[in-house]
């Protein structure tokens, strides 16, 4: 997804390597040719790193953006201080960088990749979210129904153990009834209590914000607050596109979010709500004034197009990726994602060693791309080079 770099002096890197570990390439001026009149250096340099195991060797790697790839480096080395990326990170901050050729190779001698192996013959699923731009109203009406709710006092979290029936789950959402934890109610039960909130949206909006798991609601004075996640009702997660096209009321091939929500609002009501329903997990949130750049799992602002979900019991958080995602099966959708991006973020939905959901910006055009992600994803972990 959802880039801002500053760039100086305009110097080529060229790598060596001693038999312990490689050295810090020297600085060096690359000729300046017809064909490179910046003398700018290539994008190939010598490299330590063996063949097969280079960032050179992906899929996408000719054409991908460099940019994107820094700030998904950036990212990660602000994670708990870079951890494993520390070295790197402190090389990182030493660098003038100027073109995109320096970039890449930078990178192409500091990092290795590793495959991730998993079912499906290595394949899994990449999908896409955004942060939207929602109207809302402090009070309700007919067509700004839904409350947006916070997190309410009966909602804990207890380990499995103590649920009745148990659960070998480590937490679970729970509430108690009499001496008993029993799990939470389910989006059908919850939209049928008291509302406890200060804000009414769209209930199709606030639907696709819970799926989106935050998300700005601007107010008919021109103020503007921001809804974070805070809680969920620990349900699962089940799309809705399945219902609408068994049902028959959407194509395979249309239930894009853009289609999904022109449907949900066409039919608000009962209709709607038996749809969104079927999906019993519930989102709540905690209402911050207005910040400009939507917050991860990680506790960093999310770089568009740099940043992932990811299941954390599969891969660590701050990881960086290596993602090669395409044949998109939805309509009109981007033909391929292929990049370096950071796992900064969790979903709900995103479960899976091969699973990633792509950040891609905030407001209504990143909204429109990200609900025509659907491409078949195979991953690699990057970290970095040593020849020890």
């Amino acid at each position: 997804m959802k880039l801002r770099s500053g760039f100086a002096i305009a110097l080529a890197l060229l790598v060596t390597a001693c038999a312990e570990r490689p050295l810090a390439p020297p600085v060096v001026t690359a000729p300046k040719t017809p064909e490179n009149p910046n003398g700018a250096p290539p994008a190939y340099l010598p490299t330590p790193v063996p063949e097969g195991a280079r960032l050179s060797d992906m899929p996408g790697w000719q054409d991908t953006d460099p940019f994107i790839a820094l700030e998904a480096v950036r990212a990660t080395c602000q994670y708990k201080k870079g951890r494993q990326y520390a070295e790197v990170c402190a090389d990182m901050v030493q660098q003038d960088f100027e073109t995109p050729e320096q970039i890449l190779a930078w990178l192409n001698v500091h990092f290795r990749v590793e495959k991730v192996e998993g079912p499906n013959n290595n394949s899994g699923l990449l999908t896409g979210y955004f942060v939207p731009d929602y109207e809302a109203q402090l009070t309700p009406d007919a067509e700004f129904s839904q409350p947006v709710r916070t997190k309410p006092a009966d909602l804990v979290y207890v380990p499995g153990s103590q649920m009745t029936p148990a659960s070998s789950a480590p937490k679970v959402a729970a509430r108690k009834l009499g001496d008993l934890y029993v799990p939470y109610f389910t989006r059908a039960e919850i939209e049928q209590l008291p509302p406890n909130a200060q804000y009414y949206m769209r209930p199709e909006d606030y639907f696709f914000m819970q799926l989106q798991g935050s998300g700005f609601l601007d107010l008919p004075d021109g103020s503007r607050v921001y809804a974070a996640y805070a809680a969920d009702n620990g349900w699962p997660f089940v799309g809705i596109a399945k219902t609408l096209t068994e049902r028959g009321l959407l194509e395979k091939t249309q239930t894009s979010g853009d289609n999904i929500h022109a449907w949900l609002a066409a039919h608000r009501g009962p209709e709607a709500a038996e749809i969104m329903n079927t999906n019993p997990r519930y989102g709540f949130f905690a209402i911050q004034p207005e910040q400009t750049e939507p917050v991860g799992a990680s506790g960093l602002a999310l770089p568009p197009g740099s940043a992932i979900a990811i299941d954390p019991t599969q891969n660590d958080m701050g990881d960086l990726f290596w993602i090669d995602a395409d044949a998109g099966t939805l309509k009109d959708s981007f033909p391929a994602y292929q990049r370096m991006v950071a796992a900064l973020d969790t979903g709900g939905a995103i479960k899976g060693k091969i699973r990633a959901d792509l950040y891609v910006g905030h407001g209504q055009r990143a909204g429109s791309e990200a609900g025509r992600i659907k491409h078949s994803l195979r991953m690699w972990r990057i970290v970095p080079y040593t020849s020890k």
